[in-house]
Parts: C-alpha cells; structure tokens; sequence
C-alpha cells in the first residue's frame, strides 16, 4: 500500500498528527483511521509544498495557525441530516415542550445548545420543531446556540444553503414552510427560512477549551460527538454539560453512545434520552 503513495506516511509521523489531534480535539485516532488520514492530508501537502508528511508535522509543532486549523477541519467528521434520529424531535413535540410550557408559566424563555452541530441540520431541525409545537411561539424568547470544531461547518450552517437531496424525505408541507427552493443556476439548492435562522447563533467552539457561554440550558443535543473521545474526556465533558444545564434539563446523545459508568448526573430515560438530576 505505501509503494503506491505519493507521500511515505511512517508510524512516527501518523503518532505526530494522533498526538496533535487528541491534544486539540479529545479525538482518539486508532491505528484503522490511518488510512483515513492519508487521504485527507495529503492534497494539502502537495498544494503547501511541504514535501511530505515530517515538514507538515513541523508545522503542526510550530503553531502554525492556518496549517493546524486544516488540520482539526480535516479530522472531524460531519455526518448528519434533517430530523437525523427522528424519535428525538417528537420525544421534543410530545413530551418536552409540554413539560415546558407547564414549568415555565409566565417566564416564557428556553434556550437550547446544540453541540457537534455539523452543517447546520441539527439546530434548524430543533428550531423547526419548536416554531410547530410550542403555542404561541410569539410570545416566546427562543434562542439556540449551535457550537462546532471544525469552522467550515459552522460558516456553511449559517449560510443555511443546501443541495436539494438533503431535504429529500421531509414531508411536503414542512419544505413548503422552511425552505425556499433556488432558481435558475440554484435550481438544485435550497435554503432555510429567515425566522429558522434568526433563532439560531452559530459558534466556532472547542469543547476541551474554555466555553464563553453561561447558560443555563433548557436542553441540550451532543449527538455522536463523544463516541471520539476517550472516558476520562467523556467525563469531564459530561460534568461540564450538567454545570450549564438547568435542573431537570434534558440531553439528548448519539444512538451509539451511552452515560453508563461515565455521569451520574443524568438519568436515563430510554432512547438516549437522559434527564438531569436535580
């Protein structure tokens, strides 16, 4: 396999970028992803001129900025889609907005953070459940906080624009309401509604580094954004979850991963569904 790359791609080198990655990202790179990384890095190693994989690692090491920005964009994974996970998004219609409406009463305020956003499709899913099930949802102060690692995620989560195949399967009067289809050279994009984007803040965010944000959180969705992370961080990240969460907030995680011998301060409520303790 090696005899047939452009870059030789040693084991020291590959324990460099394991390195940088977990330092910066909580990210663990098993020995299976060093395929992976090849083919990721090695374009921009030709197009930096860097020579090979040792240089790009120098410049990793000696903090350079735009080199190790790439780098995090490169590693970090971004699968997602619209109303990914759907029983989460109707546990949020049936049974949480309900209970917050009655817990609320009168201070009609929720705030929700959506960590690991990737693209976008997570917080406009979010946002659309809400504008549909909360009564009165004028009356409201609804804000979503929507946090990724790898910026160019966040830019294109922002600019709401997607190709047409992601809203593929939504129901038609739900892409009637939200999305406005694009003409001419656009004819195959569509774009979310302005009242879905001016819910949401989009964030570059490092969640092994400090956070800015105070909370508290009504809820929170960090979906398949731990499962890269050791146990040790998965604590700490957890412990820090709760510290922003209200009481009785909910989290909601990935359909893979789980709070069990990680946090106690959640219970778990089926579904990857978890409640925080109060």
């Amino acid at each position: 396999m090696s005899e047939s790359r452009e870059f030789e791609f040693t084991d020291a080198s590959f324990e460099r970028i394991r390195k940088f990655v977990t330092e910066n990202t909580g990210i663990v790179l098993t020995e299976a992803k060093k395929d992976m990384v090849y083919g990721r890095l090695s374009k921009r190693i030709r197009k930096g001129g860097f020579g090979g994989f040792d240089a790009f690692c120098d410049a990793l090491d000696s903090g350079d900025e735009e080199e190790q920005d790439f780098m995090i964009n490169a590693i970090t994974t971004n699968l997602t889609a619209f109303f990914r996970e759907n029983h989460h998004f109707e546990y949020l219609a049936n049974t949480l907005i309900p209970e917050l409406v009655a817990k609320k009463g009168s201070y009609k305020r929720i705030r929700i953070w959506s960590a690991g956003c990737s693209t976008g499709e997570e917080p406009y899913s979010i946002a659309m459940t809400l504008k549909e099930s909360l009564p009165d949802f004028d009356d409201w102060d609804v804000k979503i906080l929507a946090t990724d690692l790898d910026a160019n995620v966040v830019a294109h989560g922002k600019a709401g624009i997607y190709r047409e195949d992601r809203i593929t399967g939504l129901p038609d009067d739900r892409i009637q309401r939200w999305f406005k289809r694009g003409r001419g050279d656009h004819a195959d994009m569509v774009k979310v509604s302005t009242e879905l984007q001016q819910m949401i803040t989009f964030k570059r965010l490092n969640l092994l580094h400090q956070w800015p944000m105070k909370g508290p959180f009504d809820f929170m969705f960090c979906r398949n954004v731990v499962i890269y992370f050791d146990k040790d961080t998965q604590r700490v990240l957890f412990k820090r979850y709760a510290d922003l969460l209200a009481p009785e907030a909910h989290l909601f995680i990935g359909h893979s991963e789980t709070l069990y011998k990680v946090s106690d301060d959640f219970s778990s409520l089926g579904k990857t569904i978890y409640k925080k303790n109060s």
